[in-house]
C-alpha cells in the first residue's frame, strides 16, 4: 500500500492553486451589478413613461434610472401588460412598476415607496359639451371613458350600481379619441398632466376642457415586491435628497 503523503513543500503549492481557483469566482460575483427589472408597460404612460424610442424616458423612468444608478443597480425595462403586472411582481419575474396605491386591488401584498409625484385625476370634456362636474351625481346616466385596470374610489359605487357607465380602454391615446369621435361617450378620466401632454402633442388642445374639480389627488409611487425593503428604504432616502437639491424639479421641468 502506498501511504505517501504530500511533502511540506507541496502544501504551499496546493494552497496557491486553491486560491487561484477560488478568488476569480468571488471577484466575478462581487463585480456583478445588481439589477432592477422595471415595468414600463407596452404603451408607456406619457409623460411618466415614454416607450416610443429605443430607450425609455419619462418622469418615472428618469427618476428610477437616476436613483438606481446611484444605488449601484442596473435598470432593465420590461414591457408587461397591465393585467399581468401584479402577478408577475408576486412571482418575481419583475421587481418594480410605477403605481399609485389607490390603483391597486390588494395593495397590502406589495411594498410602496414614498410618492415621486402627485397624480391629479380630472375629467377631460369636449368643449362643446354642457357637462359640468361638481359631484358624482352630475355623471348619472353618462358614459365615462376610463383606463383599463384602474380603480376610481370616488366613482366605484356608481359604476357598480350602473348609475354611471364605465368604458375601459388600454391606451391613453384612445381615451381622448373615443370621447372626441364617439357620440355615446361624455368624458374621459385622466391625470391632468397626462391629458395635457397628449392633447398638446396631438394638436387636440382646442377640442377639450378640463373639470375645475378633480376626483382625486394621490401619490404616484414605485410598487415593489414585499422582499425589497432594503431597496425601498435606500430609494426613499435618495428621493428625498434629489427633491431637496432640485434634481427632481429639473426632471419634471423636462416634461411640462
Amino acid at each position: 500500500m502506498n501511504d505517501r503523503k504530500p511533502s511540506l513543500l507541496a502544501l504551499p503549492f496546493l494552497c496557491l492553486l486553491s486560491a487561484a481557483l477560488l478568488f476569480p469566482i468571488k471577484a466575478s460575483v462581487a463585480s456583478e451589478k445588481q439589477t432592477v427589472r422595471f415595468n414600463v408597460s407596452p404603451n408607456g404612460y406619457p409623460p411618466y413613461l415614454i416607450v416610443e424610442n429605443q430607450t425609455p424616458s419619462g418622469i418615472m423612468w428618469d427618476v428610477m434610472s437616476l436613483i438606481s444608478d446611484r444605488l449601484g443597480y442596473e435598470l432593465i425595462a420590461e414591457k408587461v401588460p397591465r393585467k399581468r403586472v401584479d402577478q408577475m411582481l408576486l412571482e418575481g419575474f419583475i421587481d418594480a412598476t410605477p403605481r399609485a396605491r389607490e390603483w391597486t386591488d390588494e395593495p397590502e401584498k406589495f411594498l410602496f415607496t414614498d410618492p415621486v409625484v402627485a397624480i391629479e385625476e380630472v375629467f377631460f370634456i369636449p368643449k362643446n359639451s354642457e357637462l359640468a362636474y361638481r359631484t358624482p351625481e352630475d355623471l348619472f346616466s353618462r358614459t365615462i371613458v376610463t383606463h383599463l385596470g384602474y380603480i376610481y374610489p370616488a366613482l366605484e359605487p356608481h359604476f357598480e350600481s350602473g348609475k354611471i357607465q364605465r368604458f375601459d380602454v388600454a391606451r391613453d391615446r384612445d381615451m381622448f379619441l373615443y370621447v372626441l369621435h364617439g357620440d355615446r361617450f361624455d368624458a374621459a378620466i385622466a391625470d391632468r398632466l397626462v391629458g395635457k401632454w397628449f392633447l398638446r402633442n396631438e394638436g387636440l388642445r382646442d377640442g377639450f376642457r378640463t373639470s375645475a374639480k378633480s376626483i382625486s389627488t394621490f401619490g404616484f409611487r414605485i410598487m415593489l415586491r414585499k422582499d425589497c425593503q432594503d431597496f425601498a428604504k435606500a430609494f426613499n432616502r435618495e428621493l428625498a435628497r434629489i427633491r431637496e437639491n432640485g434634481e427632481l424639479d429639473a426632471i419634471l421641468a423636462n416634461y411640462r
